[in-house]
């Protein structure tokens, strides 16, 4: 799905000034390798991750993702381990293995311990129904991830 100028994420949408979507801002131009994001606002860079149930009619129900969802997927795992990261001063290494088909697994680890474990299926159709439930995912994944943390400390500083 590429980005259109009809926006779902209002420019002032308050996630749009957390700390969440900051990470994800910077997780997106990471992976802009030609700059055609330079100039857009941060409202659309972050658009393709949500998926209305509009957009989500117009996707097929079987079909092999593409390089920009994978992207997408890539760069919300490596946003949650920023964020891991950032929270605990520990490393946090993501890792998402996918089929050609879309399905596969996310992983963080910190240290010898895995932080997170995702299983994904339909990657094809990844995204969430607005920016709120992104953050909301996202958060549900670092407060477990430092819970565990926090649980074996000496596996995650290994």
């Amino acid at each position: 799905m590429t980005v259109k100028d009809d926006c779902v994420i209002a420019a002032d949408d308050p996630v749009l000034k957390t700390a969440f979507a900051a990470e994800m801002l910077r997780q997106m131009r990471a992976i802009d390798r030609y700059g055609v994001q330079d100039g857009w606002p941060p409202h659309k860079v972050l658009d393709p991750f949500v998926l209305t149930v509009e957009r989500r009619r117009v996707l097929p129900v079987i079909g092999d993702p593409d390089e920009d969802v994978v992207a997408r997927v890539r760069a919300f795992y490596n946003g949650i381990a920023a964020m891991i990261e950032q929270e605990c001063g520990l490393i946090a290494v993501p890792l998402v293995s996918l089929t050609h088909e879309g399905f596969g697994r996310a992983l963080i680890t910190v240290g010898k311990l895995v932080a997170m474990d995702k299983t994904l299926r339909d990657i094809h159709r990844f995204g969430f129904l607005s920016l709120s439930k992104m953050k909301d995912e996202a958060d549900k994944h670092l407060s477990v991830a430092l819970s565990l943390i926090g649980q074996y400390p000496a596996v995650a500083g290994l």
